[in-house]
């Protein structure tokens, strides 16, 4: 997906950051099972991980700032790194459909409020959508770019984006 370059700034913001979530989506594309939980880092970083902490991020950024129905997740929120790890019980199927679930619940707030509505942040400071579209696109980047390397490690495979598509 090619970010437009002349559309308005909401526009312009979700397109970017749909080219990261792309992304991200198409890194874990082709990995099994284990590939997908292995850990790479001496953090524990995993494929997977990375996605259930987006889905997590995504709920909470997009849905849990402007009071729209969350879906509480699963995993022990106790836990500050739990959004990160995947545990033996959960599956793989689970955590990308908590991911889907998550960005179409984003997709839906974004659609529903304009880039200067605010919302109460998780830490209590009152921001705009268009401060969490900006940090939402920062966030999947960077975890994007961690995704670039991983995959590199795992199996050597490349890229920023699908071969053929546009920028």
């Amino acid at each position: 997906m090619r970010v437009p370059y002349d559309a308005d700034e909401k526009t312009t913001l979700k397109a970017s950051l749909d080219r990261h979530r792309d992304a991200v989506l198409w890194k874990l594309e082709g990995l099994g099972d284990e590939q997908l939980r292995q850990r790479v880092t001496p953090s524990g970083t995993s494929p997977l991980g990375l996605l259930k902490h987006l889905g997590y991020v995504e709920y909470g950024w997009f849905c849990g700032t402007f009071g729209e129905a969350e879906e509480e997740p699963w995993f022990d929120t106790d836990d500050p790194e739990a959004d990160l790890r995947v545990a033996p019980d959960e599956s793989t199927e689970q955590i990308f459909g908590y991911y889907e679930r998550a960005r179409a619940a984003a997709d839906s707030a974004i659609a529903k409020y304009q880039v200067e509505d605010t919302g109460t942040a998780w830490h209590g400071a009152t921001v705009t959508m268009r401060w969490v579209l900006v940090h939402m696109v920062e966030e999947v980047a960077r975890h994007a770019g961690h995704l670039d390397i991983i995959r590199e490690l795992i199996d050597g495979r490349t890229g920023d984006h699908r071969q053929g598509t546009a920028q």
